[in-house]
């Protein structure tokens, strides 16, 4: 699934640097220059620096400093496909997945699809926090003056106060900190983290690419251009900076005529990341359900993570589970109690095929499936709306008028991983799904 035929990562990444001897077994993979900031200067630092005679900021550079952030932050939303696929070109090409701009690291990769039940999550409460949090130096080219004068603390105060999303709360998520496949099973790692941690990195290093390619006239900058992108270094390294997963679920109906695929066009006026472009759905951070301590634990599954995406997104409910006061009762909740009962007798078959980071945004994703039987899916998703809080659904009509999805075929496959705006996730699930169709509608 990652293209290219080593099976040392290794030697792809010394490769893209001339001359640079190979790593040696247990020396941190090279991706790029780290903290070497190249002489390019944006319009947004050098409006900065002009102070008044009195040593304040006049009203003039708090102005520029904002309106350059905003024609930045625009242009990210409305190239995203384009900055994605340009971005790709700073890592090993050998580290992409199926083909698309996705980035991996061999052991996050499944050989074929895991059942969800074998794969194994572990708590880490007292993990280090990370090296970089996008409140440092690296990142003042992104956080412009407010009306005081003084740079926002980080690139979530900014996006809030100048262009808010309008979904944009700072929960608590589940940070990941270590990830492996092995044969029919895998094992992820988590800690604390905040969800304005991978808005101040994440979204913080795409700002920082669309921002310095504008300034370069539409052409890609290099990683001596981009101070905060460069002081991360390896995208793959989760200790570097916080790393919050989102789980994107490839929704297939199969019958015996085939399969058909349930697809999203994020909206970039309501959501902080991926706007502007398809992908699968649902998608949804791994988090728990509200910041009540109670949470943390019971609300610590992939399933029941995957759950509430499927209520939310496929069939418009809210986030509000009331969990504020109580947890959550899966087992008394009727669309989690129909789903895992439909698990165990085979209706309903949820994979996990590995998990990759965007190369724009170095946002992860884990990529997951589920295959549900075709009268299943049909009770289950009666009410499958048009439309979410995130943006809308991409489906088809079936003879009845009912909303079925688009089939799962070879040219649909080819067109939203070649064709259209689509994340790097959602393309490389379609790939890795395609390849292994036989086995995932077996059912």
């Amino acid at each position: 699934m990652i293209q290219g035929s080593y099976n040392d990562i290794s030697a792809a990444m010394a490769s893209q640097q001339p001359g640079r001897p190979g790593r040696l077994r247990g020396e941190r993979p090279w991706f790029g220059p780290r903290r070497q900031y190249g002489s390019h200067v944006t319009h947004e630092l050098a409006s900065t620096s002009k102070l008044g005679r009195d040593g304040a900021v006049p009203d003039s550079a708090v102005r520029d400093s904002q309106e350059h952030w905003l024609r930045a932050r625009g242009f990210l939303n409305t190239d995203r496909h384009g900055l994605a696929r340009s971005a790709q070109d700073l890592y090993p090409a050998a580290c992409r997945v199926a083909g698309t701009p996705l980035i991996a690291r061999p052991e996050w990769l499944a050989e074929t699809p895991v059942p969800l039940d074998q794969v194994t999550l572990s708590w880490r409460p007292d993990a280090p926090g990370p090296a970089i949090d996008g409140t440092g130096p690296q990142s003042e080219a992104v956080r412009p003056l407010r009306e005081d004068g003084s740079r926002f603390g980080s690139y979530a105060a900014a996006l809030g106060a100048l262009n808010r999303p309008g979904l944009f709360e700072d929960r608590a998520c589940y940070r990941l900190l270590e990830a492996a496949a092995s044969s029919g099973a895998a094992s992820l790692g988590f800690g604390p983290g905040r969800y304005f941690g991978t808005i101040s990195t994440c979204e913080a290093v795409a700002h920082e690419y669309a921002a310095a390619t504008l300034a370069q006239n539409g052409s890609p900058p290099a990683i001596s251009d981009l101070p905060l992108r460069s002081a991360i270094g390896d995208p793959t390294d989760l200790a570097r900076r916080p790393v919050v997963l989102a789980i994107c679920t490839l929704v297939l109906r199969a019958d015996r005529a085939g399969a058909a695929m349930i697809l999203h066009w994020r909206d970039p006026a309501r959501v902080a990341s991926g706007g502007g472009m398809y992908q699968v759905a649902p998608v949804g951070v791994f988090q728990p359900s509200h910041d009540a301590e109670w949470n943390q634990a019971n609300d610590f599954s992939l399933w029941r993570g995957i759950v509430r995406e499927l209520s939310e997104e496929l069939l418009g409910a809210g986030e509000d589970y009331r969990s504020d006061a109580a947890p959550i009762d899966y087992e008394r909740w009727p669309l989690h109690a129909d789903l895992a009962a439909a698990r165990r007798a085979g209706p309903l078959r949820v994979y996990w095929l590995g998990l990759g980071v965007d190369p724009l945004t170095l946002a992860a994703d884990m990529l997951s499936v589920a295959v549900f039987d075709a009268d299943l899916f049909d009770a289950t998703f009666a009410s499958l709306v048009r439309a979410n809080d995130e943006g809308r659904l991409v489906t088809g009509d079936g003879a009845a008028g009912a909303a079925v999805g688009v089939p799962f075929k070879a040219p649909n496959i080819e067109r939203f991983t070649t064709a259209e705006p689509m994340q790097p996730a959602g393309a490389a699930l379609l790939r890795i799904a395609w390849e292994h169709r036989d086995l995932l509608l077996a059912g």
